[in-house]
């Protein structure tokens, strides 16, 4: 049984993990990151990485390789990290110094990106191979599979869908300098960012906007929605109209027969239910395997898709190797 370690290396939490050539998951351990530059996350990701190896262990198995999933700009082919963010953008060369490091071929990948290979080796990619993984957590991310191939694009930047405006008008200005794109609207700092805009107008509203630093909490959005309050009322509904748009959006783009949506935002069943209620028979027709929710674990499909990115890119190099 062939195994490997997959690394997410996400905004708050490091998850490492040994997953086998199934998608089994043989053993995990959290550790916490928060705002960091990025040689500072390499340090924290080797830190951590021999603490997993030390007291989690493999039991004696030698895996194959090590996949990490990296939010922001990644250039698989060479196992470069370019940046986070537009104030993070220092390229490392991170594959070569895990691999360096530990003794094992490393490959990594942006995180969205790691998890549409996840769809692709054990879940709605098994039975497609042009289909479209929208992420709608805290941001929004796609990423889209044609002809079997995760399409990266010329800067390993491909699929950043959520600075796309969709027809909703709320005034909320967007990072990438717009108003009204999607991810300022129905991704978890879109909500966070509305609820801020919106609250003067629904005084009544049983909605607390935090003081604290922190974001407004979706799950009370939701909680206070199916209570009838006005604001959040607003809120979920532009956000059902926007994902919705987007996905019609981009079935125009890449003509997928399948769409999985993943990310906590789309996982309340209500949500996924208002999206698929605004989703028009004609755009969709073509999508003959409908849109779903990913059936991969969204607390785990940052691990898995590190791990697949591992065994998918590691079997390229034997393949190579074999060809010679």
């Amino acid at each position: 049984m062939d195994t490997y370690i997959g690394i997410d290396f996400g905004g708050t939490k490091l998850l490492i993990g040994e997953v086998d050539n199934c998608g089994q998951i043989l053993g995990q351990k959290i550790y916490r990151t928060g705002y960091v530059n990025q040689q500072a996350a390499v340090e924290l990701i080797k830190e951590s990485l021999t603490d997993y190896l030390a007291t989690v262990g493999t039991e004696g198995r030698q895996p194959v390789a090590v996949g990490i999933g990296m939010i922001g700009r990644v250039d698989t082919a060479v196992g470069k990290w370019m940046q986070i963010d537009t104030n993070r953008n220092c390229s490392i060369n991170l594959a070569q110094e895990i691999s360096d490091t530990f003794g094992m071929d490393c490959f990594i990948a942006n995180d969205v990106k790691s998890a549409t290979v996840a769809e692709q080796c054990w879940g709605n990619g098994l039975k497609s191979d042009n289909f479209i993984y929208i992420n709608i957590g805290t941001g929004i991310a796609a990423g889209c599979v044609v002809g079997g191939r995760v399409i990266l694009g010329s800067h390993c930047n491909a699929g950043e869908v959520g600075h796309t405006q969709v027809g909703v008008h709320t005034g909320v200005r967007c990072c990438c300098g717009r108003e009204d794109c999607v991810e300022a609207i129905a991704a978890g700092v879109g909500f966070d960012s509305c609820a801020r805009l919106l609250a003067p107008a629904y005084p009544d509203s049983a909605l607390k906007i935090p003081t604290d630093g922190t974001r407004v909490d979706v799950r009370v959005v939701y909680d206070l929605y199916r209570k009838g309050d006005a604001l959040c009322s607003v809120l979920v509904e532009n956000a059902a109209t926007a994902i919705a748009n987007l996905i019609m959006n981009l079935v125009r783009v890449t003509d997928p027969d399948t769409v999985v949506l993943g990310g906590g935002i789309v996982s309340d069943p209500m949500m996924y239910d208002m999206i698929m209620e605004r989703l028009h028979a004609g755009t969709m027709r073509f999508v003959t395997n409908g849109v779903v929710l990913t059936h991969l674990n969204p607390a785990h499909i940052g691990l898995l898709g590190a791990a697949a990115v591992a065994m998918t890119e590691s079997k390229k190099v034997m393949e190579e190797a074999l060809d010679y």
